[in-house]
C-alpha cells in the first residue's frame, strides 16, 4: 500500500497542464525512436567505413537494448522514488549527448561504447513518461492517451529512416547522430515544466520502508504482469529484429542504396501511425464493456502481425501485396503497446507506476528483444548475408509474436481481481 503524510491535496494536471505533458512527452518519444533507429538507417555505409559485418552490426545493436534493459530496473525505481519530470528532462540529455557522440567514431569500440550509454539515458524515459500520463488522464482515457504517445513510435522511427538516410548520403553517416541530438536536448528543457504527481514511499505497514528489491518482488505479485512480462518480451524478438534490420533487408532485396532503402521504409512506417491510437480507442472502447477487452487487443493483433510479416517477408516486400502485408503488420503491431501500457498503470500500485514499465522494458530486451537484433544476424551470417538469408531469419524471429499473443491471452484472465487490489490508492498532488 502507498502511505504519505503530506497533503491530503489530490493530484489534477488541469486541462492545459495534461496536454503539456502529452505533447512534451509524446515529442520525446518521437525523438527517442529517432535517434534509436538512425543506426538502422545508416547500417551500410556505417559498415562500410568501419569495417564491420553483420554479426558486429547486430552486437551493436544488442549491447543497445541490453543497455536499456539492465538499468531501466534502477532508474525506475528512482524515478517513483524521486521525481518524474527531473529524471526525464536528465535523461532526455544525457542520451542527446552520447548520441551526438556517436558521431565521431572511428572503430567499433568507439561507437559501441556511447551507444551503451545512449542506453543508459533512454532507460529512464519511457517508465517516467507513461507514469506522467497514466497518472494525468483517468482509466476510461487511458487507453487513447497511450494511443497518442505512442503514435510518436512510428512516427520517429520514420523520420529517422528518411532523415537519417538523406543526411548520411549527403553528408555522411556520422552526421545524423549530431543533428538528431538538437531537438532531444531542447525537448529535455520543456520536461522540467511538467506538472508532477507527489511521490509516495511503498510501505507493506506504517513506517516501514520497502527496498527496491520488495518494489520489485511486489509486481512478480501481480498475476497480470507476469503473464504481460513474458509476453512483451517474446512479442518483441519479432518486433525488435524487424525494426533493427528492415533498411538493410530492403536494400539487399530490393537493390537500392542507403537513402533509397529507407525511403521505401518511411511511407510502410507512417501508416502504422494510426494503429496506436486506434488501438488505444479500441481498448477503452472495449474495456468499458469488459475491462479484459484491454488485453484481447493486444493479444489478437500482435498474433495476426506475425502472420502478415512472415508473409511480407516472403515476398521480400515486392509487388502491391508484399507492400499491403507489411502496412497491415505496422499497423497490427503497435495497436498492442497503448493497450499494454495502460493496462500496467491500471494494476500498478502508485509507488511502482514508474517501476512497473522499467520491469516492461526489462524484460522486453533481456526476455527477447534485446538480443534479437544478434541471433538475426547471426543466422543470416550462417546463411550467407544476402536478401534471402536475411529475410529467413526474419521470419523465424516472427514466431516471438504468436507465443507473446498466447500470454496477453493468459494476462488477461487475472486483469480485473488485480485492478480491485489498488482500487483504493489515489495520486496525491506534488
Amino acid at each position: 500500500m502507498a502511505i504519505d503524510t503530506g497533503s491530503p491535496k489530490e493530484y489534477k494536471a488541469g486541462a492545459g497542464g495534461k496536454l503539456y505533458i502529452l505533447i512534451t512527452c509524446t515529442l520525446l518519444l518521437m525523438v527517442n525512436f529517432m535517434d534509436r533507429q538512425v543506426v538502422a538507417a545508416v547500417v551500410e555505409p556505417m559498415k562500410a567505413a568501419l569495417g564491420l559485418n553483420d554479426g558486429e552490426m547486430g552486437v551493436l545493436g544488442t549491447v543497445f537494448l541490453l543497455s536499456i534493459a539492465v538499468f531501466s530496473f534502477p532508474i525506475s525505481h528512482l524515478i517513483d522514488r524521486w521525481s518524474r519530470r527531473k529524471a526525464i528532462g536528465i535523461m532526455a540529455l544525457l542520451w542527446s549527448m552520447f548520441t551526438a557522440a556517436n558521431g565521431f567514431a572511428w572503430n567499433f569500440w568507439s561507437f559501441l561504447v556511447p551507444r551503451s550509454l545512449v542506453g543508459v539515458g533512454e532507460a529512464g524515459f519511457v517508465p517516467g513518461g507513461s507514469a506522467m500520463i497514466g497518472a494525468a488522464y483517468s482509466k476510461k482515457a487511458r487507453g487513447i492517451a497511450m494511443g497518442v504517445f505512442n503514435a510518436a513510435v512510428p512516427l520517429g522511427i520514420a523520420l529517422g529512416s528518411l532523415a537519417g538516410g538523406i543526411i548520411a548520403k549527403q553528408y555522411g553517416w556520422q552526421a545524423p547522430f549530431l543533428i538528431f541530438a538538437i531537438p532531444g536536448i531542447a525537448l529535455a528543457v520543456m520536461a522540467f515544466f511538467m506538472k508532477d504527481y507527489k511521490t509516495v514511499e511503498a510501505n507493506q505497514t506504517p513506517g516501514v520502508k520497502v527496498t527496491f528489491g520488495h518494489s520489485i518482488v511486489s509486481l512478480f505479485k501481480i498475476p497480470t504482469l507476469v503473464w504481460t512480462f513474458i509476453g512483451y518480451g517474446l512479442a518483441n524478438i519479432m518486433s525488435m529484429s524487424f525494426l533493427f534490420w528492415s533498411p538493410a533487408f530492403i536494400g539487399r532485396a530490393w537493390g537500392v542504396d542507403v537513402q533509397a532503402a529507407n525511403g521505401i521504409l518511411v511511407p510502410i512506417v507512417l501508416a502504422a501511425i494510426i494503429g496506436s491510437p486506434a488501438g488505444g480507442i479500441l481498448a477503452d472502447m472495449w474495456f468499458r464493456k469488459n475491462p479484459r477487452g484491454r488485453l484481447y487487443i493486444p493479444a489478437i493483433t500482435i498474433i495476426l502481425s506475425a502472420f502478415f510479416l512472415a508473409a511480407a517477408l516472403y515476398l521480400q516486400l515486392k509487388g502491391p501485396l508484399g507492400i499491403v502485408l507489411i502496412i497491415i503488420y505496422g499497423i497490427l503491431n503497435v495497436m498492442a503497446i497503448p493497450c499494454i501500457m495502460a493496462m500496467a498503470q491500471d494494476v500498478a500500485p502508485v509507488a511502482q507506476k514508474g517501476l512497473v514499465w522499467g520491469a516492461m522494458i526489462f524484460f522486453m530486451y533481456v526476455f527477447g528483444g534485446g538480443w534479437s537484433p544478434y541471433l538475426v544476424g547471426a543466422i543470416s551470417n550462417a546463411l550467407g548475408q544476402d536478401a534471402q538469408a536475411l529475410g529467413t531469419a526474419l521470419i523465424i524471429a516472427s514466431l516471438g509474436g504468436v507465443l507473446g499473443g498466447l500470454c496477453y491471452f493468459m494476462a488477461s484472465r487475472p486483469y480485473i481481481a488485480d485492478m480491485d487490489k489498488v482500487k483504493h490508492e489515489h495520486l496525491l498532488a506534488e
